[in-house]
């Protein structure tokens, strides 16, 4: 299949040229995307790397790494190309691994791969803590939301799917910065595509990441919040209903009733005084005891559901979403 790579530039000027250098022979095309790079990191590679396989997309504003990944992606399928893959700039990502996330696709293993770090414990030398252990919680919220519970590694950048992806994917709605590849993996997951992690090792040098930990605590928890309840939503009660569907009304009707009465009870006790009796505290408790167990049962159905069946060749016959 026709392969192209993607590298969005951002503030990668002494970094990028060992990048380039790097990248198999094997790839036909490099798409170099500067994004509005301060550093002028598309001129540099005009400048200094003479290479019949690279084209550099300006930008003219600063989109983030995923609008920039997008500009790239779009620039590849228009021209053709059937595989295309994302790396960074900063030399984080070793590109001689290219040809194994590849692989999966070209073979119709995968529609879509991306790294992990976290595949055994050799891997994560290198990695400071804070980032070790805020993947690890980030992880656990994307299975939810994506419904790849195999899945670890979320915001890992290195990745690569099948350009008849692209039109399904909505990516005028993708969002456009470092909650990018979470966003990715939710729409992936609408589509039931087959997804594959690739083991890899980190790298950490003395690059300087703009992603800001604080700030990522107080946007990630909503956007992920938001897309969990539009995934069960059309997964569970629009395009299907089953099983699930039924524990999960359930377990919303008996948790509901089970903490409404029960606050009530808690309230009227307080305000008058009077003894809760034991009836009364099983009669609130019991229904949600039961309402987690039915969500538990349909969580475990999520779980078993993983899409096994790559969907790129059933899209091409496809009309193409507007």
């Amino acid at each position: 299949m026709k392969t192209a790579v993607v590298i969005p530039c951002y503030r990668v000027k002494n970094k990028i040229i060992d990048v380039l250098n790097n990248i198999p022979s094997t790839i036909e095309k490099i798409y170099v995307v500067d994004d509005a790079c301060p550093e002028k990191s598309g001129q540099y590679v005009q400048e200094n790397f003479k290479n019949s396989r690279i084209e550099v997309i300006f930008l003219s504003k600063n989109q983030g790494v995923g609008g920039a990944t997008l500009a790239g992606f779009s620039a590849a399928h228009a021209a053709g190309y059937e595989i295309v893959v994302k790396i960074d700039g900063d030399g984080q990502m070793d590109p001689a691994l290219i040809p194994q996330f590849i692989f999966p696709i070209a073979n119709g293993q995968a529609d879509f791969t991306k790294g992990n770090r976290f595949y055994s414990p050799r891997s994560l030398r290198g990695m400071p803590a804070m980032r070790l252990w805020g993947n690890a919680f980030l992880s656990f919220f994307s299975k939810i939301t994506s419904g790849y519970w195999q899945m670890m590694d979320p915001t890992n950048g290195f990745i690569a799917l099948h350009t008849n992806l692209l039109p399904w994917l909505d990516v005028n709605k993708l969002e456009k910065r470092y909650f990018f590849e979470n966003d990715l993996l939710f729409r992936l997951g609408i589509l039931r595509a087959v997804v594959v992690d690739i083991p890899m090792n980190s790298r950490y040098a003395d690059e300087h990441s703009s992603l800001s930990i604080k700030n990522s605590l107080f946007t990630f928890p909503g956007k992920l919040a938001i897309r969990i309840l539009k995934r069960f939503t059309y997964c569970y009660f629009i395009r299907d209903f089953n099983i699930a569907s039924v524990f999960f009304v359930f377990g919303f009707l008996l948790c509901g009733f089970g903490f409404i009465f029960g606050g009530l009870q808690w309230i009227h006790s307080i305000l008058t005084g009077e003894f809760t009796s034991s009836g009364t505290v099983m009669l609130a408790g019991l229904p949600v005891l039961l309402g987690v167990q039915f969500f538990l049962f349909a969580l475990q159905y999520d779980v078993l559901m993983q899409p096994r069946l790559v969907i790129y060749p059933s899209l091409a016959a496809l009309p193409k979403k507007a």
